[in-house]
């Protein structure tokens, strides 16, 4: 069983391993290692196209995880009253989110964002009157946001109603004999005693927001984010500056689900 797990586990790191070691290649060809340099860690830094697309890329993802923490910490507490059918029905839907392909997120997202769009902006230009001064709707920023905040608000349900079915249900009770009112217990007690899971829910969404590439690369419209930017590269050919910026965003992203982990643990013990 040792030797089995250690060989899983090569599988599984041994090409994360490779990239980040490929990353400190001195040649100019990812598979010819000629010894070792970061000079592409500062070409990568000091690349444009590089960091607009992770400016991007961190907007998105920063208010993704806020809408989603707070959408999903709301959706949380009112799901936690529920029993019976509907409840069985709500946790269905909303693990289904968390199941579902990306891809298939992607292509529902942009067929319902095109058909709103259609349908909003002839009616916005008949209220505006003028057709060149007119708002209009477009893929870009907003549909990003959309679409990683329906995704990932899923992620902070599920980690918020786990951490609310540890409360006791006493501390409730004693707040409404103390004559708090539902939002003072809230805000008073819930929140306080649920906000490493809230804590814990941004950060997994910001991270999944983050590497996200497959419901970016369809409702991205013109915008381009840094897991766009990569595959764009690697089409192009893999470089060392492209280990680079992957070994980058695979630290980030580990230390961000470290750091969410630590903190639900020692929510839990407290």
């Amino acid at each position: 069983m040792r030797l089995y797990s250690l060989a899983v586990y090569v599988f599984l790191y041994a090409p994360i391993a490779i990239i980040a070691l490929f990353s400190f290649n001195a040649g100019r060809h990812a598979s010819d290692f000629q010894g070792f340099s970061i000079q592409w860690y500062g070409r990568a830094l000091n690349n444009p196209f590089v960091m607009d697309a992770l400016e991007t890329s961190l907007i998105v993802a920063f208010i993704t995880a806020t809408l989603a923490s707070i959408l999903g910490t709301l959706a949380a507490v009112g799901l936690q009253g529920l029993r019976g059918p509907a409840r069985a029905i709500f946790d269905a839907l909303i693990y289904i989110a968390v199941m579902i392909p990306g891809i298939v997120i992607g292509i529902a997202t942009l067929i319902a964002l095109v058909t709103v769009f259609d349908v909003m902006n002839p009616w916005l230009e008949s209220l505006w009157g003028d057709a060149d001064s007119a708002p209009t709707l477009s893929m870009g920023r907003g549909s990003l946001i959309a679409a990683h905040t329906m995704f990932t608000m899923a992620l902070v349900i599920i980690i918020v109603r786990a951490r609310l079915g540890t409360l006791e249900k006493s501390l409730g009770e004693a707040s409404a004999d103390l004559y708090a009112t539902p939002l003072g217990t809230f805000r008073q007690v819930t929140l306080p005693l649920i906000a490493p899971a809230v804590l814990a829910g941004f950060l997994l969404s910001f991270t999944f927001s983050f590497d996200d590439f497959i419901i970016a690369f369809f409702v991205a419209g013109s915008e381009t984010t840094l897991p766009i930017y990569i595959f764009s590269s690697i089409r192009r050919g893999v470089t060392p500056e492209i280990n680079a910026i992957g070994t980058m965003v695979m630290l980030a992203s580990l230390v961000l689900l470290i750091v969410a982990q630590l903190i639900l643990r020692r929510g839990d013990r407290k």
